[in-house]
Formats: C-alpha cells, sequence, structure tokens
C-alpha cells in the first residue's frame, strides 16, 4: 500500500478529516492507511477520546503523522467532533470513525459534491461491510422522529447524513450551531442534518464514494448504553429541531408507553426495560433547557419552517 505523507498547508487542502477515536488500537492504524492512499490532499486530526490501549502510540508511529488532539475524558463521538471544530481551518470538515476505511477516491468524489452546489452543506458516503452489504447512504427521518439509515437513495437529496463518513461545509456547521457535545455519541449526525434543514442547506448522498465500516467496533451495539443514548438523543433532536407538537407527543408517547410497561408484555430488548427509560426521561428532562435554549439559537427559524421540513422529509 502506498503511504506518503497528507500534512500540507491549509491553502493546498480543502478538507480537515478528523478521526474520532476510543480504544482504536486495533483498527485506526487501517484508517489512517486508507487516508493516506486518497487522491486529494487533506490535514488529518485524531481526537483520542483519552484511550488506554496504545492508540496514542499506533497514532505516533504511523507515517502520514497526523495532528492530534488528545482529551482528558472519554466525550464521545459528539463530544471529540465538537473539540475538533474550533480547530477546523478548511472549507470542508470531514466526519469518520476510527474503524472506517474509505475508498482512494473518496474525499475526491465527496469533494465534488460539495463543490458542484452551493447550497449543499453535507455529503453522505455509502458505508459498507466487509462483505460488501451496505449500511448506510444516508438518513431518513421515521414518521416516529427516529434517524433511520437508508442503504438506498431515491434521489440524490437525502434527509441527513451519517456521521461515520461524511464531509460537512464548515462555515455552514459553524452557523447552525456546530456539534451537539452533549449527546455523547448517536443523533448528533442526524440533529445537525435537522439544522442544516431548517438553515435551507441541502444534504446529499454520494453513493460512489465508499467506505468499508466495522459498524460498532468502538461501541456494544445493541447495549443498554446503546439504547439509552439512542432515546435520549433522539427526544432531545426532536426538542431542538422539530415542530413543537411533534415533540412533545413523543416526549408524552415515551412516558406513557415506559408507564403502562408493567401491565403489560413488552419486547425483552433494552429499550423496554422500566429502570432505562425512567433514566432517559430523567436526562431528558434534565437536559431539556439546554436543548430549548438551541431550538431558540437559531436565529430566523420559524414554526412553518419546522412543519415544512418534517412534512417534506418524513417517511422518505
Amino acid at each position: 500500500m502506498r503511504l506518503f505523507s497528507v500534512i500540507v498547508a491549509d491553502t493546498e487542502a480543502s478538507t480537515t478529516v478528523v478521526v474520532v477515536t476510543w480504544r482504536g488500537a486495533a483498527h485506526i492504524g487501517a484508517c489512517l492507511d486508507a487516508l493516506s492512499a486518497q487522491e486529494r490532499k487533506h490535514r488529518i486530526l485524531v481526537v483520542d477520546n483519552a484511550s488506554d490501549d496504545g492508540t496514542a502510540d499506533v497514532v505516533a508511529q504511523h507515517p502520514s503523522k497526523p495532528e492530534v488532539l488528545r482529551l482528558e475524558r472519554n466525550t464521545g463521538y459528539a463530544g471529540a467532533l465538537a473539540a475538533a471544530l474550533p480547530r477546523v481551518r478548511t472549507r470542508y470538515m470531514a466526519w469518520l470513525n476510527d474503524d472506517a476505511a474509505p475508498a482512494p477516491d473518496w474525499l475526491a468524489r465527496m469533494e465534488h459534491a460539495l463543490d458542484a452546489e452551493q447550497n449543499v452543506a453535507a455529503a453522505s458516503a455509502r458505508l459498507v461491510d466487509s462483505a460488501g452489504r451496505t449500511q448506510s447512504v444516508g438518513v431518513a427521518l421515521t414518521p416516529l422522529g427516529y434517524g433511520r439509515d437508508l442503504t438506498r437513495a431515491v434521489s440524490t437529496d437525502v434527509f441527513g447524513f451519517c456521521g461515520g463518513a461524511a464531509v460537512v461545509r464548515t462555515s455552514s456547521l459553524r452557523k447552525v450551531g456546530g456539534v451537539p457535545a452533549e449527546f455523547f455519541c448517536y443523533y448528533e449526525d442526524t440533529d445537525t442534518s435537522w439544522r442544516l434543514r431548517l438553515a435551507g442547506w441541502r444534504v446529499v448522498s454520494v453513493p460512489q464514494a465508499v467506505v468499508v465500516h466495522a459498524h460498532g467496533a468502538s461501541t456494544n451495539i445493541g447495549s443498554r448504553d446503546f439504547h439509552r443514548w439512542n432515546e435520549r438523543n433522539r427526544l432531545l433532536m426532536l426538542a431542538r429541531c422539530a415542530p413543537a407538537g411533534v415533540a412533545i407527543t413523543e416526549l408524552i408517547r415515551f412516558a406513557v408507553i415506559t408507564a403502562l410497561l408493567p401491565f403489560r408484555t413488552a419486547p425483552r430488548t433494552p429499550n423496554f426495560r422500566i429502570s432505562l427509560r425512567l433514566r432517559v426521561l430523567g436526562e431528558t428532562l434534565r437536559m431539556l433547557p439546554t436543548a430549548l435554549r438551541a431550538r431558540r439559537s437559531l436565529a430566523g427559524v420559524k414554526a412553518a419552517t419546522r412543519r415544512r421540513v418534517w412534512r417534506t422529509w418524513v417517511g422518505r
């Protein structure tokens, strides 16, 4: 595999690729190898969430010599991206999981999608597993307000991008408030897509930009924390972005289902355990004032705009 240094001046690179890692020693080397093979010049910024498994040594010894931001504690994917944003001086910011290996033309194709039309603020790649099965080409909104990975886009435009391997216009991201660090993990991409849509930007799918992704290498998919973060962050995202009626309805629905669980047979999955749901409700209510301040901070966004985005994209 050909390796070369990608530390270039900002004037020569359009994108800073932010690789978030936590205990990624087993796979971040392959991610950096894939970035070193990219056809486009770029900067690499590795954000290390206080890894204690030798990740720092793997990154330091890699031939690409990426810039490293080592955090004092694990802030999750969202917290790490938020910490990286002030250091991004390029036109675009790529979000990349440490268990992802982009094809050599990935960045070129993603930059082309953003360069081609000035009203496009984010591009979503095609994530595939090791067998080539598509995991995501973008994100759709369900009628209950969940983000759902699309495995086949019917048009170029999608509601949102999958944050495992996306490229975002840096100025647009800053204008809509950056990355919600308090989410820790999951829904930071769908929330960001909501805010970009509310501000009038487009999000596109670039299925030709392929990334092999070992989904869940750094998190335990299906665990209690996985369900906790997903359920809590969905409710917070709706409070921050969705029409008020939708946000209130979904919060009430979640609370009512929780209250009825002792009297009915529920699916045997962690997100239907009463203790987890009570924790989600408690955290959501505690974090709600911050979510509502974020909602108000989107200057000029009217209720009609929130309804239009919801009606346009829900179920697509």
